[in-house]
Parts: structure tokens; sequence; C-alpha cells
């Protein structure tokens, strides 16, 4: 279970670009490492260091670091389903992305794992890159009320009500589910009385 959260406090930065998929996000041979270790480290790794390990002058991780918040284009996290995406921006203290669209399964491990996947439309999104292009700026991040505000501008976020609740109380779909405990239990009474000749062993 991740930590629940309501209101985050932060620096975004801009990451430019559309179709960061998953694979980027954390290259396949970093997965055999365990968890415990953290995979920040390895945060788009190829895109941060070069073949002798290296940083690549210019690439935004690079040049502002800290940042909580990435503002980025359309499609982020496409690829395969692999939850280590998530885990390696939560490693690197990254508690939202804001992009036009997400990946459906990223989207979803994301939720799991605390990370907030903001969908704002594209002009909005160009908005507040252009507003970032002179590095990071202050980001505040409302829950509550679905509205993200960076470097002076407030917009809202399209995000459901089951995932900001398992945002919020720090859930995952297990949780969510545990959460329903009592109506559960109420209906396989219920179920039971009505229909016993259904269960097994009766």
């Amino acid at each position: 279970m991740s930590k629940g959260w309501t209101i985050h406090e932060g620096t975004a930065l801009a990451l430019p670009m559309e179709s960061i998929d998953t694979d980027q996000l954390i290259p396949a041979r970093f997965m055999s490492r365990p968890r415990s270790e953290g995979y920040g480290p390895f945060l788009l790794h190829d895109l941060r260091f070069d073949a002798e390990g290296a940083e690549q002058r210019g690439f935004p991780l690079n040049v502002h670091k800290g940042a909580t918040v990435l503002v980025a284009r359309r499609n982020f996290g496409s690829g395969s389903s692999r939850e280590a995406a998530v885990y390696a921006l939560v490693d690197y203290g990254i508690r939202a992305v804001i992009a036009p669209s997400f990946g459906d399964i990223f989207a979803g491990n994301a939720v799991n794992n605390g990370l907030l996947p903001a969908r704002m439309d594209s002009d909005t999104v160009e908005a507040l890159i252009a507003a970032l292009a002179g590095g990071v700026a202050a980001a505040k991040i409302d829950l509550e009320n679905r509205t993200a505000s960076v470097a002076g501008q407030t917009h809202a976020f399209d995000l459901n009500d089951v995932a900001r609740t398992k945002l919020m109380n720090g859930w995952d779909d297990i949780d969510m589910t545990a959460s329903h405990a009592r109506q559960i239990t109420a209906f396989r009474d219920t179920r039971r009385a009505a229909h016993p000749w259904a269960w097994p062993g009766n």
C-alpha cells in the first residue's frame, strides 16, 4: 500500500516529448534488481546517460534535479505493461505526471502506486510546457478539487472518482475491494439465505 495524499506541493519540470514508453521509463535490463534497492536511478536511463554512463547534457532531468511533477506530451507510459516503469518514477520522487493521454495499463499501475496520471487537453499541456521553458517552477496538486497549479497557472485535470479515492487513501485494487467488505458480506449472507441449494455442501 502506498501512502495516501490529497495535496502535493513541489516543483514541476517539462519533459516535452510524446509517446515516452515504459521501455524508456525503465530499460528491461534493470528489472532483475530487487525493488528494495530502488528503481529511481534507472528512470529514463538511456535518455539521461550516454553509453559510458555520463549524463547527457541538456536532458531536462539532468539540468534540473529534484522535480516531483512532470509535464509531458501525449501517450505517456505506452508500450509494455511493466509496473517497474511506475516504480522508477515513484522511487525517483515523481508524484504526478501531467499529459494529454496515458497508456491504459500504465495509468492503472500509477494510481495503485500513489502516482497521479493527470490528464489535460493538449493546448493546456502545451501552455504549461511553454511556461516551464526556463526550468522548474512551483507546483501544487489538489486531488480533492482535481486541479493543478503550475508556474502560476491553475487548470483542472481529468481523474475518475475511483482513481481519486485510491490515491487519497493510498489504496490499490485489493484495498478498494476490501473497503466494500461489509456490503460483500451482506450480499453473500442474503444470497445464501435465498438460495441455500446453490452453495457447496448443502
